[in-house]
């Protein structure tokens, strides 16, 4: 990797100004295998339309974070912090869509993606993070490495990317973050 790297959090307008680089982030990661909601082979219209339908409105609308990985002006990973919630669960944010390019893996950047969803998590004032990811991937232990706890596994859960006609297990998954500190000057 080079020095240029850098993680940001993208407003919509920046996020826009990057779409191309997302839908090939996409498409080069379900053609590796990820189990991330799409199977292959991935059309160009679906690959656009999960970034125009469900992503870009929650950004407008703050209800979904966006974090990229850049390396220089090039998304080369992001992750998406879901803060649309029951009315009872203030306090929980969603992890979804952890990416990283194929070409820049095992380099450390999905840590730093997840750092930075999760101080920005606590920034929000969400105390618990959940997400789900394929049973006995190569996210498994980096979600383990860095605090998250298995609640279970749902047998069978989603369609393998490559190969339909297996299924795969899921892992649910959470962590609990420290509460943000106190504010000088605010009352106990």
């Amino acid at each position: 990797m080079t020095a240029s790297l850098r993680i940001e959090r993208l407003d919509a307008a920046a996020f826009t100004s990057h779409l191309d680089d997302f839908q090939q982030l996409l498409a080069a990661c379900v053609a590796r295998g990820a189990s991330i909601g799409f199977i292959l082979p991935l059309g160009d219209a679906v690959n656009r339309r999960f970034w125009t339908e469900a992503v870009a409105p929650g950004l407008a609308q703050g209800t979904r974070l966006l974090f990229a990985a850049l390396q220089g002006d090039r998304v080369v990973g992001s992750v998406q912090l879901v803060l649309e919630t029951p009315a009872n669960q203030p306090h929980r944010a969603e992890v979804v869509k952890l990416l990283v390019h194929p070409d820049c893996r095992r380099q450390g950047l999905a840590r730093r993606l997840m750092q930075a969803v999760e101080a920005a998590a606590q920034a929000q004032g969400r105390e618990l993070l959940t997400l789900d990811t394929r049973s006995d991937d190569h996210a498994e232990p980096l979600y383990l490495s860095l605090g998250y706890q298995v609640v279970g596994r749902i047998p069978g859960y989603a369609l393998d990317a490559r190969q339909p006609e297996r299924r795969d297990s899921t892992t649910l998954m959470y962590k609990t973050l420290p509460a943000p500190p106190a504010k000088l000057g605010a009352p106990s």
